[in-house]
């Protein structure tokens, strides 16, 4: 929604669009969504915040003795889905979660950012703005409607239909964002076979955080209606790029973008280069949330367009922050490592907590590297003072582990769980065997 929107509009809206279920939605740590349905005779009970829900089945929550938990509308987030079913429309609300005291509980991913977006207004920012870049896969289905990585195309970058097998489906995929109040800023193909990108404009950072929730299931809802399976995961198929969530990133003060400054030779204040600053300096310690899976760290390889390096350049596309060629209010940092498997209210509070402490701490950044890093060899990076992103989950969740800005964020409980529950991921994969080992080991010995 584009203007404010109290209890009456929605009461009227659901009646007039004879709107028969209202999900109340909220994500756990992962990201993954949940949501309590409700009829919408019991809206009025869910819009004064007395909808429970059992907190102790939900990843990173509550523990089974103080299970209880309340879920409380935010009403700016109401949004009548654009797909009907049988027996009328359904709405959405996204909530905050609260505490059977109702007192704000702190394992809530989104309230989480809320918090960092509270330091920021704290620090004289009255803006915190995010335009997020989704790239995902679409494959085929078996028979039994199960997904498969097979494609349905053998496309390009921009490449345009007929070669283009997923042109359709992407069409109505930005025709219903639209219809939700999506501002669409691009869609194309990626450079993989089946790989796809729907760009939307940037919002402050809560907004765009619930708009990747909505996006998601959108996509993933299209997709299914043209026979197609939608997915997010990092890396799917070996050779090829993977999916990436490249995260732009601007402040505002008193309606101005911060970053920008006209007497800089990059057009970038100090602000700016001391966001880069902690970013740099954090961006080891947070990667386990804007890189969750052990899939996130095969999309991070060198050749595939990935971020592996901890550097910086407004001249290429190589390091891990690029500065876009904008100007005044478009001025912005493009994150470039965040896949979209990520929590993006987790995510997003970390980019933000760490461009924050860079600005609070006056963080310089290392010097800019304007060539393609990738054609470097080690000595010269070593030389540099480059550093690398984390190898995998197990390296990221190592130096997650030590950091107190990230167990500041999340709190002691949630730090905990979410450090507690990545390490059993870990020791699951290394305990499977894979089809690779198989091919290798098997004959050979």
């Amino acid at each position: 929604m584009t203007t404010p929107i109290d209890r009456d509009d929605i009461i009227k809206i659901i009646r007039e669009k004879d709107v028969r279920f209202i999900r109340l939605q909220f994500t756990d740590m992962f990201g993954i969504p949940k949501n309590v349905a409700i009829t919408s005779n019991q809206l009025e009970k869910a819009l004064n915040g007395k909808c429970m829900f059992d907190g102790s089945s939900i990843e990173g929550f509550a523990r089974i003795e103080e299970s209880d938990m309340y879920l409380q509308p935010d009403l700016s987030t109401f949004m009548v889905l654009p797909w009907n079913y049988q027996g009328g429309s359904e709405a959405r609300l996204i909530c905050n979660v609260l505490n059977p005291d109702h007192t704000p509980f702190e394992g809530d991913p989104r309230y989480v950012l809320k918090k960092v977006i509270e330091k920021a207004e704290h620090m004289g920012y009255d803006a915190c703005n995010i335009g997020p870049e989704c790239e995902f896969f679409l494959f085929q289905t078996d028979a039994d409607g199960i997904p498969t990585t097979k494609t349905q195309d053998d496309a390009g970058y921009f490449d345009l239909g007929p070669v283009d097998l997923g042109e359709t489906a992407r069409r109505e995929m930005v025709i219903k964002l639209q219809e939700m109040g999506f501002d669409i800023e691009a869609s194309h193909h990626e450079v993989a076979p089946g790989q796809h990108e729907i760009d939307f404009r940037y919002s402050n950072a809560l907004k765009a955080a619930d708009d990747i929730i909505i996006f998601k299931a959108l996509v993933k809802t299209i997709a299914k209606r043209h026979g197609l399976y939608a997915t997010f995961m990092p890396k799917p198929l070996y050779g090829v790029p993977g999916s990436g969530m490249h995260t732009n990133v601007s402040l505002f003060r008193n309606g101005e973008n911060a970053f920008y400054c006209a007497d800089d030779h990059m057009h970038l204040s100090k602000e700016a280069y001391y966001f880069i600053g902690g970013l740099l300096t954090h961006m080891k310690e947070i990667t386990a949330l804007t890189n969750p899976l052990v899939n996130s760290y095969k999309r991070l390889v060198s050749g595939y367009e990935a971020p592996v390096y901890i550097a910086w350049s407004a001249h290429n596309r190589s390091p891990l922050i690029r500065i876009p060629t904008a100007l005044r209010n478009e001025t912005r940092l493009e994150v470039r490592n965040p896949d979209p498997a990520c929590n993006p209210y987790l995510a997003i509070a970390a980019i933000l907590a760490a461009g924050l402490d860079g600005i609070e701490k006056q963080i310089e950044p290392m010097q800019p590297i304007n060539c393609n890093i990738f054609e470097l060899g080690e000595k010269q990076i070593c030389e540099l003072g480059v550093e690398k992103l984390p190898s995998s989950l197990k390296e990221a969740i190592d130096a997650m582990k030590g950091s107190s800005l990230v167990q500041e964020l999340l709190g002691d409980q949630l730090f905990e769980k979410y450090i507690m529950a990545k390490e059993l991921e870990w020791k699951d994969y290394t305990c499977k065997i894979t089809q690779w080992e198989i091919n290798a080991y098997l004959r050979k010995y």
